[in-house]
């Protein structure tokens, strides 16, 4: 089986409309394609990482779903009482009372051998929808709203989710490609960021006090602020362990903040956090860390196409 790298949405300044338009959720999680080829099931990230091993019972259920080879596109999410995915839980996974990691199944690639890629999505949807049914735990059919864009987002808020998707029912599957035929709107300012070094803890914090994150800006690392929340015990030791093998004398942002007790890294680690919005000179207030990002690369996380 080759793996291929997944279909993406653009970032919408607006919201769309026409009747071409639906919407679904955006979910909070990792996105991941999933293949069967003789009975052999692999899922991958968008960066063609191998999350196979990690996920046996999304495994298991793909492995008996329908006959024939089969791939599918989705986002695997652990979900919140109130049914919401939440990045940060599906960070806990394998952890006492954890939330299950769950698999929305949003487009349908290939069907019993035969690519579905230069389908509509309206065909792709209806042949997903009869493949996987009311199958619950773990898979399921990405949720849709109604086919108003503003009142798609206005459910969206209400609910609490991280947003919507748009996508025009007649685009084909493009793998690989960032296309305008799929929109994304966000409700919640969740983005991505490059950790590119930390401060000394306080008080009876271990290991770090705040990391320093930044976007790319062309080929420079601009520096948009530092976040020191969100963490548990068990999210610094892991972090501190990470970083340690990433220190470097020199600063990756340019230009660098001024700091005294700042220690610097490689620009290798890709953070989520969350932020209440940006400041005039292009900082991030109120920021709070969620997780580590294995499925995004640094060069992805861009000011250019920043979350405003």
């Amino acid at each position: 089986m080759t793996p291929i790298r997944p279909m993406l949405a653009t970032l919408s300044p607006g919201i769309v409309e026409g009747p071409e338009w639906v919407f679904e959720e955006k979910y909070d999680g990792i996105r991941a394609v999933a293949g069967r080829e003789r009975g052999r099931v692999k899922i991958w990230s968008r960066t063609l990482q191998d999350l196979t091993g990690g996920f046996p019972h999304v495994v298991a259920a793909v492995e008996a779903l329908g006959d024939g080879d089969v791939m599918v596109d989705g986002e695997l999410v652990a979900l919140d009482a109130k049914g919401v995915s939440r990045f940060q839980l599906l960070q806990r996974r394998g952890s006492a009372g954890a939330s299950p990691t769950r698999y929305a199944i949003f487009d349908l690639l290939e069907e019993d051998g035969r690519s579905l890629m230069s389908r509509p999505l309206s065909e792709r949807r209806a042949a997903l929808e009869r493949l996987v049914g009311r199958l619950t735990v773990p898979l399921f059919v990405s949720r849709r709203l109604v086919r108003d864009g503003k009142a798609a987002y206005r459910e969206a808020k209400r609910l609490g989710w991280e947003g919507i998707i748009a996508k025009d029912e007649r685009s084909p599957y493009q793998p690989g490609v960032r296309s305008p035929l799929w929109r994304k709107v966000k409700v919640r300012k969740e983005s991505e960021f490059v950790i590119g070094g930390y401060t000394a803890p306080k008080g009876g914090r271990q290991h770090l006090g705040a990391l320093l994150v930044g976007l790319y800006d062309g080929p420079k690392l601009r520096y948009v602020g530092k976040v020191g929340t969100g963490f548990t015990q068990e999210t610094l030791d892991i972090l501190a362990t990470k970083l340690e093998r990433l220190r470097t004398e020199k600063p990756p942002f340019d230009p660098a903040p001024r700091m005294k007790d700042a220690t610097w890294l490689r620009p290798k680690l890709v953070a989520q956090l969350v932020y209440a919005e940006w400041t005039a000179d292009g900082k991030l207030r109120q920021p709070a860390f969620l997780g580590l990002r294995t499925d995004k690369d640094p060069s992805e996380c861009t000011w250019r196409d920043r979350e405003r």
